[in-house]
C-alpha cells in the first residue's frame, strides 16, 4: 500500500503528536478519506522523513502521532541556483516543478527586459506564495526531504550582483562554448530567458557580473524546458545520475 506522503511547515520529532495544517486535512482525509490508525510520512524541510499515525480525525482536524525519523539523502551534490525570467500562463510553474523534481536548489523569478509577466505589490505576493507551493507540492512527490527556495520575485541586475557561485552561466543558444568543457564545481548560478530568450543587454549585464555564456546543445530550448536540460546536464556530469 501506498503511504501518503505529505509536508508540514511545523518542528517534527519522535514521539510528538502534531495537529496537521489545513492543506494537509484536504488532502489526507477529505480527498482521500484516510481514518484514525492510517500511516502517514511527514517531513518539513530539514531532511528527515517522519513515520506518523493519524490520530483524532474530524472534520476540521485531524493530528499525526510521529512514531520514526529516517533521512533523506536524495539532495544533489550539486548546488544549482536558477535565475529565471518570468513568463505568462503556466510556464513559471511547469518549470519549478521539474526543476525540483531534478534536484534544484534555489531559483529566483526574474524581471528581464523581455519578461511579459510584470509583478507588483500584492499581485507579487500571491504569485511568489504560489511557486513556492508548487515546489513544496513537486517535494512531497518526488522523495526529496528539503523543499528548494523559491525567492520572491526581483530585477536581473540585483540577483546578478548577489551570486556567488563557483560557476557561473547564462545560457544563450549563439554562444559555442559547452558545458562539459568546465571543470567540476560544487555550486552553480544559471540565467535563463523567459519566453522570447534574454536581450543583448540582458546578456551583457551577466558577462560584465561574470557570467560565463554556454549552449545547451544546437537546438532551441523553451524557458520551461531550459531548466530541466540543465539540471540534467549537471548531475550527469558531475551529480547523481
Amino acid at each position: 500500500m501506498r503511504i501518503s506522503r505529505v509536508y508540514e511547515s511545523q518542528p517534527l520529532m519522535v514521539g510528538a503528536t502534531v495537529v496537521v495544517s489545513d492543506r494537509s486535512h484536504q488532502h489526507l482525509i477529505k480527498a482521500l478519506r484516510l481514518a484514525d490508525g492510517a500511516p502517514v510520512v511527514l517531513f518539513n524541510g530539514d531532511g528527515h522523513d517522519y513515520a506518523a499515525t493519524l490520530t483524532a480525525v474530524g472534520k476540521k482536524t485531524a493530528q499525526a502521532a510521529i512514531t520514526a525519523s529516517t533521512p533523506v539523502t536524495n539532495e544533489s551534490p550539486v548546488q544549482v541556483h536558477i535565475g529565471l525570467g518570468m513568463s505568462l500562463g503556466d510556464r513559471m510553474e511547469y518549470a519549478i516543478q521539474k526543476a525540483t523534481e531534478a534536484g534544484i536548489a534555489e531559483l529566483t523569478p526574474l524581471e528581464t527586459e523581455r519578461s511579459e509577466l510584470r509583478l507588483k505589490g500584492e499581485r507579487a505576493d500571491k504569485k511568489w506564495q504560489r511557486w513556492q507551493q508548487v515546489a513544496i507540492s513537486a517535494a512531497e512527490q518526488c522523495g526529496r526531504a528539503r523543499v528548494p527556495v523559491i525567492h520572491p520575485p526581483c530585477a536581473l541586475n540585483s540577483w546578478l550582483d548577489a551570486q556567488k557561485a563557483e560557476l557561473m552561466l547564462v545560457l544563450h543558444h549563439e554562444h559555442a562554448q559547452r558545458l562539459r568543457a568546465q571543470p567540476p564545481v560544487n555550486s552553480v548560478a544559471a540565467l535563463i530567458g523567459p519566453e522570447g530568450g534574454l536581450s543583448e543587454g540582458d546578456i551583457s549585464a551577466a558577462l560584465q557580473a561574470s557570467f560565463l555564456p554556454v549552449a545547451m546543445g544546437p537546438r532551441v530550448l523553451r524557458t520551461e524546458t531550459a531548466p530541466v536540460v540543465l539540471l540534467a546536464a549537471l548531475n550527469t556530469l558531475w551529480g547523481d545520475y
